[in-house]
């Protein structure tokens, strides 16, 4: 089956681009996918230590969060689409439109 997927961020950086398509076996999960990533492309740092998926990275297929799906285990079909979003930091306490007293 053919996945589209997609990264964002510098995950779009590490792999060098927005967007790649891939052929997967029937059956296979978006932990499948994640972990040929992650063997791929060290720097992305996709799981803890106990395999497990870092925390605050989100992870979506066809737009909903793995996490409300069955986590890795989500299975995918052909045409697919997986999302893969880096963790967010940003903001500061004191923006400079903050109006301080």
């Amino acid at each position: 089956m053919e996945l589209m997927l997609r990264f964002f961020a510098n995950f779009r950086e590490t792999v060098g681009q927005k967007t790649i398509r891939r052929e997967y076996a029937d059956g296979s999960t978006v932990g499948d996918v994640l972990r040929d990533l992650s063997d791929e492309h060290p720097k992305m740092e996709l799981f803890d230590d106990d395999g497990s998926l870092r925390e605050y990275l989100t992870v979506m297929k066809e737009g909903r969060d793995i996490t409300y799906i069955d986590g890795l285990e989500t299975e995918l079909t052909d045409g697919d689409r997986v999302s893969v979003f880096p963790p967010v930091a940003g903001g500061s306490r004191s923006s400079p439109h903050a109006t301080h007293r």
